[in-house]
């Protein structure tokens, strides 16, 4: 298993990632996961958002903030 400050050179396809309090581990290797929000694809040196409970990443910090806001309106 890789973390994230193992850099071995970018492989291409979509990576399987666990999601962990401030660290990503990678399960499956690969260059890139997409943004659960937008489907956009994020190069693994680019993540920096994602959530450990839902277990998935985000492109920006607008994306973050668009999944909390849909999350919390369904709660009301």
């Amino acid at each position: 298993m890789l973390n994230r400050t193992d850099r071995p050179s970018p492989m291409p396809g979509e990576a399987d990632v666990k999601y962990l309090d401030g660290d990503f581990r990678v399960v499956r290797p690969g260059g890139f996961v997409r943004c659960a929000v937008t489907g956009v694809s994020i190069p693994l040196e680019e993540l920096r958002y994602w959530s450990v409970d839902l277990q998935e990443a985000y492109a920006t910090p607008e994306a973050v903030l668009q999944r909390h806001s849909a999350a919390y309106t369904r709660k009301t």
